[in-house]
């Protein structure tokens, strides 16, 4: 039997103490568009605005909390199931949660924008070229992978599986990451994610 605890204090009584609205940005594209940077500007620019954040970061939570997960498909699913659960409750807490996750299966982030209402949830796609992606490889993948010491890179040799209606699509080749940030402030506060401080 499932059974649902009942909290006193409730998310809109943190956003009140908080004054903001808490929601998701959740950055998707293959590994090298720039999730993690931008995910990092875009929290600091936050911040200088005085707006509460956490970011949660694929590889951070990869190395500790998911660590004895693989790259399988199941696994993969497993590993974005639990980070949107992490964001949810992080939202919960009437934050604005930034996560950077490559996140290349469609299902999966159709799972995770399920979670949250429709004006708490916002994807951005990176939609940078590969060979830009696989010519910046901060992380060393795609050279591993074209060794053959990697395999099942997404977006490599595993098809990346775009969002369809994304809320932004953001191109790193041909925007700086300042460019990007600004596009992004000006979205949110468009929509009215981001309240006056």
């Amino acid at each position: 039997m499932k059974y649902a605890q009942v909290f006193a204090v409730k998310k809109r009584d943190r956003e009140k103490l908080l004054k903001q609205k808490a929601f998701v940005i959740w950055f998707t594209g293959i590994s090298g568009s720039g999730k993690t940077t931008l995910a990092n500007k875009l929290e600091r620019q936050l911040y200088r605005l005085n707006h509460f954040t956490y970011l949660l970061d694929g590889d951070s939570l990869r190395q500790h909390l998911h660590k004895e997960l693989t790259y399988t498909t199941k696994d993969r699913l497993e590993n974005i199931r639990r980070n949107g659960q992490i964001a949810r409750m992080f939202t919960d807490a009437g934050l604005i949660v930034i996560c950077a996750f490559m996140s290349g299966i469609d299902k999966g982030r159709r799972m995770i924008r399920s979670l949250f209402s429709p004006d708490e949830f916002v994807e951005i796609y990176l939609d940078c070229p590969l060979a830009v992606c696989s010519q910046r490889d901060p992380k060393g993948l795609y050279k591993k992978a074209k060794s053959g010491k990697l395999r099942h890179l997404i977006g490599f040799d595993i098809p990346y599986e775009p969002p369809k209606r994304p809320n932004l699509i953001l191109d790193t080749s041909k925007s700086s990451s300042d460019e990007c940030t600004r596009v992004i402030i000006k979205y949110l506060i468009e929509k009215e994610y981001l309240t006056k401080r």
